[in-house]
């Protein structure tokens, strides 16, 4: 069936704000949030003696091409005996946004920002979390920072956290930054204007990858998830692409887990609770070890992060195109991450997936409020001052947090489904070759390998398995509810 509507962007954004508002989220920013912005005239900058002066370090910034919202930078320095000592700078949004003003109780109820490719719906304005309290190039800005000594093994060995003055030396994206690292494209531009900024990303990139070898050895999950985005040129959908995992990408995420996790063990030295990130020990082990048989693997009776990350290695070097679905099965048979209130004198939780034991979420308070939240602990806790937030307080936000985090990951889900039904809204009747992703008792899911797109055959056949490549025919789109239809050639 052909639509008579031809869908544009606008559509999608449409789309979006009604899923905002189904879920609980503001789409737009309440009239005290902007009044209180038009009152802000600029940057602060405290004369705090116990601010230190890091503005020479070489700071710089990796995020994605089109990312405005700057949170870190992360800088290095060689020490002996093969150690390296990394710095990662936090953008302290604090200074701007004080706790219950307008602005701070919208970020509280939405609590994260949420990334479509039609519209961003920042958790801070604009002015602010890409300008204001935005790491940005030749800006001075306020920072928490965090120095870690890492040695030959890519262990933390020891930190520090502390305010510090910094500024950005150079903005980088992950893609340029990773081909060059990888040997697969020239030195950017980015990287060649700054002295020693070559030399500071290729020891920052083996300290991370010393990093992601120990995590991984102890347990740590390496998943590659199915979240393909629209690509835009004005009002159409020119592609649809899946993100690529890469060394860039590796080299922030170590970072930014050791840092969370030094921020986390911090806290607790010093008696103050914390409002920490946690995956739980799976309950629904058992699925888990159904899922491994059907590959003729035999994992161990009890949770082990060890022997699961062991069996998911094999299985990505033996069958890489059905990895991400295997992937997508066991996050889901993991359990949603969550956040808790953890008193420095309990057992911590945890976080399964990572095989850390301290864990908070500290290093993006421009896109996520429980990293506001810790940053202002922090802070408080470097000054003298009482926890800003009490025990019970900490404890209506965690359920909060994390109920706001899965409304805005299924707005994200399902406007990704509309983007990718807009994309292909011109290409009903055309075969696709598909590999079979899904069964239940009433229907079969199928991806597509170009573009990376998801839908549900309609007519059932027993005789496909979870797996089989096929040949499709795309028979309909329907871009309001994100579906997408197919049918079996041949």
């Amino acid at each position: 069936m052909i639509q008579k509507h031809l869908f544009h962007r606008s559509d999608l954004v449409r789309i979006a704000i009604d899923a905002m508002k189904e879920r609980g989220l503001e789409p737009e920013f309440p009239a005290p949030a902007l009044r209180q912005l038009e009152s802000i005239d600029g940057t602060v900058d405290e004369s705090d003696s116990r601010i230190r002066d890091l503005t020479d370090l070489p700071w710089c910034s990796i995020d994605n091409d089109d990312s405005l919202d700057l949170d870190q930078l992360t800088a290095c320095g060689q020490m002996g005996s093969e150690a390296v000592k990394i710095f990662v700078a936090v953008a302290d949004v604090d200074v701007l946004v004080k706790k219950n003003t307008a602005i701070d109780q919208h970020a509280r109820t939405n609590t994260t920002s949420v990334y479509t490719s039609a519209r961003v719906f920042p958790m801070l304005p604009e002015r602010l979390s890409t300008q204001l309290t935005s790491l940005n190039p030749g800006e001075d800005r306020i920072a928490i920072v965090t120095e870690m000594v890492v040695d030959a093994q890519g262990e933390v060995t020891h930190s520090t956290v502390h305010r510090a003055r910094v500024r950005n030396q150079a903005k980088l994206a992950y893609d340029a930054v990773a081909a060059w690292i990888e040997g697969e494209a020239d030195m950017p531009d980015a990287v060649r204007a700054v002295p020693g900024m070559a030399e500071q990303l290729r020891t920052q990139d083996a300290v991370a990858q010393r990093m992601r070898v120990r995590r991984r050895a102890a347990g740590a999950l390496d998943f590659e998830t199915f979240q393909p985005r629209a690509v835009f040129e004005g009002d159409r959908v020119v592609a649809i692409q899946q993100q690529v995992q890469n060394r860039a990408r590796q080299l922030i995420e170590e970072f930014m887990i050791a840092t969370n996790t030094c921020t986390a063990q911090f806290l607790a030295q010093h008696d103050r609770s914390a409002l920490r990130r946690v995956v739980r020990s799976p309950e629904r082990w058992q699925r888990i070890q159904q899922v491994a048989r059907k590959y003729g693997e035999e994992l161990p009776p009890e949770p082990d992060s060890r022997a699961l990350e062991a069996f998911l290695a094999r299985q990505r070097k033996a069958d890489p195109q059905r990895f991400p679905d295997l992937s997508l099965v066991i996050v889901k048979l993991m359990g949603s991450g969550e956040y808790v209130v953890e008193s420095p004198r309990g057992e911590p939780i945890g976080h399964f997936g990572l095989a850390v034991r301290d864990y908070t979420h500290s290093t993006a308070p421009n896109r996520r409020y429980p990293d506001l939240i810790t940053l202002r602990m922090v802070k408080a806790l470097l000054s003298g001052a009482p926890s800003p937030y009490g025990a019970a307080e900490l404890a209506i936000l965690a359920e909060h947090c994390t109920r706001q985090e899965d409304a805005a990951q299924k707005v994200e889900r399902s406007v990704r489904k509309s983007e990718a039904a807009l994309f292909l809204q011109g290409q009903v009747g055309q075969q696709f070759d598909a590999i079979v992703t899904g069964r239940t008792a009433s229907a079969t899911w199928v991806r597509m390998f170009t573009p990376p797109v998801e839908g549900m055959l309609l007519a059932e056949d027993a005789s496909l398995d979870v797996g089989q490549k096929i040949r499709v025919r795309l028979v309909r789109t329907d871009v309001e509810r994100g579906f997408i239809d197919f049918e079996t050639v041949g």
